[in-house]
């Protein structure tokens, strides 16, 4: 399974972007995918993970209200609307999967199996 993150860029704070994720080869069917993001000097931080049915999702405490997740008809994406940006959101954002069902680890990086590549978001103040 390969993704492929996109969607980033530099935004003033208040403002919005959109983060889109796409995976291709043997995509899994029943997988949970995750978006995590990391600054400079800090480790990788979960902000939110979704089910394969788009019905359970668990978003970290810092972006709850501001970020919806949600993935495409086909299964094989998925996306990040991130509004009311901060320059505290600045960071590069990975996108993961893993074809274990929704699970308490969703929020942990050492659970998924599949990463992309990033995409850098800087807010500025």
């Amino acid at each position: 399974v390969q993704l492929q993150a996109s969607g980033g860029g530099l935004v003033q704070a208040g403002g919005s972007l959109r983060l889109f994720c796409a995976a291709s080869g043997r995509t899994m069917t029943t997988s949970v995918m995750g978006w995590f993001r990391q600054a400079p000097g800090k480790e990788r931080e979960f902000v939110v993970a979704v089910s394969w049915s788009g019905s359970t999702t668990y978003y970290a405490d810092s972006v709850k209200g501001r970020f919806t997740v949600s993935r495409d008809d086909a299964k094989r994406s998925v996306y990040l609307q991130m509004n009311s940006l901060k320059p505290e959101d600045t960071a590069v954002y990975y996108c993961a999967a893993d074809k274990r069902s929704f699970q308490s680890d969703v929020g942990d990086p050492r659970w998924y199996d599949f990463w992309g590549q990033g995409t850098q978001v800087t807010v500025s103040s």
